[in-house]
């Protein structure tokens, strides 16, 4: 096979994991904030006054909340009032789609983002960096892969994903040029 053939083929199975993973785009992209420890209720006092104010509607309940749905309220509003504008208004964008999908597909999202977040570090960085190799591409590109993708059989797409898994991390530097120019033997 060809260099050029092989690294079309090594972009294109790069890009059929980000395809898999696009909905979850938002989260792959961004490093998950660090967790508060995993038996520690909240205080209702030790949120800040902004957090109080934006979860205000749960102040009479919170302690009655579940430990881990405290934590996450936690830091998903630190992570709201960290935002800028258009940050915030992305993320109203992507509520809104998620709440207008269906009920199945929102769970099998959630399946995958289990399964995401049980890979072991160094795969959950080589997702993130396929997806954002994924979303620099243009959008005829994208397109495109996305159709060659959806059109493959079941065994065709398992082929696919595991010749991206075989393949290095970081691809060895090449030793010369990637292709013969005429004349050369």
């Amino acid at each position: 096979m060809t260099r050029a053939r092989t690294h079309s083929r090594r972009a294109l199975l790069a890009a059929l994991v980000a395809i898999s993973a696009a909905p979850l785009g938002a989260a792959l992209a961004q490093s998950p904030p660090p967790a508060a420890p995993s038996g520690a209720a909240i205080p209702w006092s030790s949120l800040s006054p902004e957090q109080q104010k934006l979860l205000g509607g749960l102040s009479g309940q919170w302690d009655s909340l579940p430990r881990e749905r405290q934590q996450a309220l936690a830091s998903g509003s630190q992570r709201w009032l960290n935002m800028n504008p258009a940050q915030r208004s992305a993320a109203r964008d992507s509520f809104q789609r998620w709440r207008a999908l269906p009920p199945e597909r929102r769970q099998q999202l959630r399946q995958r983002w289990e399964q995401f977040r049980a890979l072991p570090p160094q795969r959950q960085q080589r997702l993130r960096e396929n997806f954002r190799k994924f979303r620099s591409l243009p959008p005829e590109r994208r397109q495109a892969l996305r159709r060659q993708w959806q059109s493959a059989t079941p065994q065709q797409r398992q082929r696919m994903l595991e010749g991206l898994r075989a393949r290095p991390a970081h691809p060895p530097a090449s030793k010369g040029p990637a292709f013969k120019p005429r004349g050369w033997r």
